[in-house]
């Protein structure tokens, strides 16, 4: 299993750095060598740029849910992405520029976020993917007076459903 996914990850990586030097040569034929490399040096000033100032609102974004005790799941995956465009800004080549862009931008980053989740879903068993029901039942009517009592812990008695029409 180690073995496939290094020789995937090699071929992914030797094609992708092949790709990136075809781009390299197309544009420098197009408009020169110099231009080109100038290119590529302001396209990593910028992916400096937009990897501080998105950095930065990321993370503040992070302190505000961790302030409010709420879940960040949104706000991790908005880490992760502005992490890895602004490695790909930063990076030589005009095809993880373009890549680390759509990740970096905000207008941009649900797109990559979605195509991410449905290349995940794919590969996921389908006894894995959701969703998931849940159903309760109480064991006693509650009314409003009733609803928040800081003195006793509340709990919820149910059970987890299964979907009937999916396999296990």
């Amino acid at each position: 299993m180690a073995d496939v996914v290094r020789r995937r990850l090699r071929t992914v990586v030797g094609l992708t750095a092949l790709a990136e030097l075809v781009v390299f040569v197309l544009v420098a034929a197009w408009i020169g060598l110099g231009w080109t490399i100038v290119a590529t040096l302001v396209t990593s000033v910028l992916g400096w740029v937009l990897l501080a100032s998105q950095g930065r609102r990321t993370l503040a974004d992070l302190r505000q849910r961790a302030r409010s005790r709420e879940a960040a799941g949104r706000e991790l995956g908005n880490a992760g992405l502005v992490a890895v465009g602004g490695l790909l800004m930063v990076l030589p080549g005009f095809l993880g520029d373009l890549i680390g862009l759509l990740c970096l931008l905000p207008g941009t980053r649900g797109l990559v976020r979605g195509a991410l989740r449905r290349v995940v879903l794919a590969r996921l068993p389908e006894h894995l993917r959701g969703p998931v029901r849940v159903g309760s039942t109480r064991t006693a009517p509650v009314d409003a007076t009733d609803a928040y009592r800081p003195a006793e812990p509340l709990v919820i008695e149910g059970e987890v459903l299964r979907d009937p029409d999916r396999r296990p």
